[in-house]
């Protein structure tokens, strides 16, 4: 597929990049070539070919968000760390305005 100059203007723009006279014939080129090889790509048969949208197999692990009794002595310990709390809350600053 042959990529023009005047294409490879359009992405630079739209990308924000100023290019040279002779930047431009080298991408020209170089888009020309990555475009033929996905052209390449597109002529596989992938009907077979289950699709995945991650390389690896990989699933959340979720739990049901069930309450839990806590001693009380085990959150008093944990609000003692707090640098400031509020009765039985931790106090954190305002992030949002």
């Amino acid at each position: 597929m042959e990529i023009t100059v005047k294409e490879v203007d359009y992405v630079a723009r739209l990308a924000r990049l100023k290019l040279s006279g002779q930047e431009k014939d080298v991408f020209a080129g170089q888009m020309a070539s990555i475009l033929g090889y996905i052209g390449q790509l597109n002529t596989l048969d992938t009907t077979v070919v289950t699709p995945t949208s991650h390389a690896l197999n990989v699933s959340n692990v979720m739990r049901d968000d069930v309450v839990r009794s806590t001693d009380l002595r085990q959150r008093e310990q944990l609000l003692d760390n707090a640098p400031e709390r509020d009765g039985d809350f931790f106090r954190v600053k305002k992030v949002i305005e």
